[in-house]
């Protein structure tokens, strides 16, 4: 039994609660909003699902005709010449080189300017900086590729004496400079969220600038500038036009950046522009070529996620 509280008179029984237009137009607009991000997260999966069914079923086709081990172990691209040959090897080391490359000259770099910008740089250079590199994210990869082949291809040829104007060493350039941006936004958003109170306590014991940046800030940041790190390994993998004009055309297993080489993008690209016959073994390798380079992504992701895992543990 409760009591009104103008009154005082004693009621009974269950208390209801007034609905008003205003409240019952509310939960509506609740219920529609939750209704559209489920729809889109179904979407998301459904879309996932689907690219993931039509490579399975193309790729299986493809390995109906052509050995898993042979795929997997051959040294030699040639699907399109006679006899054909349909060893992967070429074209995962093309793109592991170029992926290697430009994450040696994007990493250092990268982490380095992110330290500057949170650390050491002014409020009015880093306002001129940042947006510089959102320019830099924004030009779009054919742009890096004709440069490549136009100016850092012949500075190449110049400096290291390679004999084709299309090699590892340039694609790596231009992808490095590609992925610079990614790796300095998220770095330096990750820096700079680190506690103030980690740095207070770093000079109050007595430590320099230097000190507090490589033993403060920088490791108290590492999962996420590992994260980061990762992230441009994703991007790299899967350029496609940059790479394209710039590494070459050549299924070539080798490790000299000098050489020409071919990543499994840039054959897909190849392949894909109409002149392989639809249905032929020639047009399903695309799609195996594609199931590689989809698993060798997800296994990065799976790796970066255990090495994040265990790194806020030991930090934790």
């Amino acid at each position: 039994m409760s009591v009104l509280p103008t009154t005082g008179v004693p009621t009974t029984g269950p208390q209801r609660s007034i609905t008003t237009p205003h409240s019952a137009g509310n939960r509506l607009g609740e219920r529609i909003i939750r209704r559209l991000l489920r729809t889109c997260a179904i979407v998301s999966v459904l879309t996932t699902i689907g690219i993931v069914a039509v490579l399975l079923s193309e790729s299986l086709k493809f390995f109906g005709e052509v050995s898993v081990f042979e795929f997997l172990t051959g040294a030699q691209w040639t699907p399109l010449f006679s006899p054909p040959h349909f060893g992967v090897l070429p074209l995962v080391c093309g793109t592991m080189l170029v992926t290697g490359g430009a994450i040696l000259i994007a990493g250092p770099i990268g982490l380095g300017t992110a330290i500057y910008l949170s650390e050491y740089a002014p409020p009015v250079v880093r306002e001129i900086i940042k947006p510089v590199l959102e320019v830099l994210a924004g030009i779009p990869s054919v742009v890096y590729g004709v440069v490549a082949v136009t100016t850092v291809s012949p500075i190449v040829q110049r400096l290291f004496g390679s004999e084709s104007i299309f090699n590892a060493l340039s694609a790596s350039i231009v992808v490095g400079f590609m992925i610079l941006p990614m790796i300095v936004s998220l770095s330096e958003d990750v820096l700079r969220s680190v506690p103030r109170d980690l740095r207070s306590a770093a000079y109050a014991l007595g430590a320099t600038k230097l000190d507090v940046t490589t033993r403060v800030v920088v490791p108290a940041a590492l999962s996420g500038i590992v994260a980061a790190v990762l992230l441009a390994i994703s991007r790299a993998i899967g350029e496609t036009m940059a790479v394209t004009l710039a590494a070459g055309a050549t299924p070539n297993l080798t490790l000299n950046p000098l050489e020409s080489v071919q990543t499994m993008t840039a054959y897909i690209v190849q392949v894909s522009k109409g002149d392989t016959p639809t249905g032929s073994i020639e047009y399903r390798t695309i799609f195996a070529v594609g199931l590689t380079l989809f698993c060798i992504t997800m296994s990065l992701n799976i790796i970066a996620q255990w090495v994040l895992k265990r790194m806020r543990e030991q930090y934790e």
